[in-house]
C-alpha cells in the first residue's frame, strides 16, 4: 500500500518502494502500453494514453471505468531519466483547473521509492479524491512492473 507523507487542502505526496530499477519505473510513465495497464484507479478498468513525451510535449490519458470515462490532459512540464518528471494535470476531478504532478524517483537499496507530488489543487475535497486514486496508481505500477519482472525472468530461464 502507497504511503501518505503528506496531506494538505491543495497538496498530497505519497510515497511507493517499487521492486524495479529506476529505469523501469520510469520507462513505465514514457510508454502508453505500460500505461494502460497500471493507471486504472477505482472502477477504471483500463487506460489509453496518447503521449508526446518531451518536455512541452502534450498528453491525453482516457480512464475507461466501469459506468463512466474519465479524461486526464497535461503538458510534461521537465523530464530527468530516469529520476525526475512533472507535467501538470487537468480533469474532471481538478474542477478542470490545471494542477501539478511531480514524480521523483531515487534508489532504495535494489528497488525504487516513487514519491508523487500532486499540488495546486482547488479544494480539500478535490485532493482526498486524487490521495485515494494516486494510491492505487502507485500500488498498480508497482504489481504491474513486478509482473513484467516475473515474467521476463521466467521467458530469459525457459530460452536458457
Amino acid at each position: 500500500m502507497a504511503d501518505v507523507i503528506e496531506e494538505a487542502d491543495d497538496r498530497l505526496v505519497i510515497r511507493k518502494l517499487i521492486p524495479a530499477s529506476r529505469e523501469e519505473v520510469f520507462a513505465a510513465w514514457s510508454d502508453p502500453q505500460s500505461i494502460r495497464h497500471w493507471m486504472c484507479p477505482g472502477d477504471v478498468i483500463l487506460a489509453e494514453a496518447q503521449l508526446d513525451f518531451r518536455v512541452g510535449g502534450r498528453f491525453r490519458i482516457l480512464m475507461k471505468g466501469e459506468r463512466e470515462d474519465y479524461e486526464h490532459t497535461g503538458t510534461y512540464q521537465e523530464i530527468e531519466p530516469p529520476s525526475r518528471l512533472s507535467f501538470t494535470w487537468i480533469s474532471k476531478g481538478t474542477d478542470f483547473k490545471t494542477t501539478l504532478v511531480t514524480v521523483e524517483l531515487f534508489e532504495r537499496e535494489g528497488a525504487t521509492e516513487l514519491t508523487l507530488t500532486h499540488e495546486r489543487f482547488p479544494s480539500a475535497d478535490r485532493m482526498r479524491h486524487h490521495l485515494r486514486g494516486w494510491g492505487q496508481i502507485a500500488d498498480h505500477l508497482a504489481q504491474h512492473l513486478q509482473k513484467n519482472h516475473f515474467d521476463t525472468n521466467a521467458q530469459s530461464v525457459r530460452t536458457n
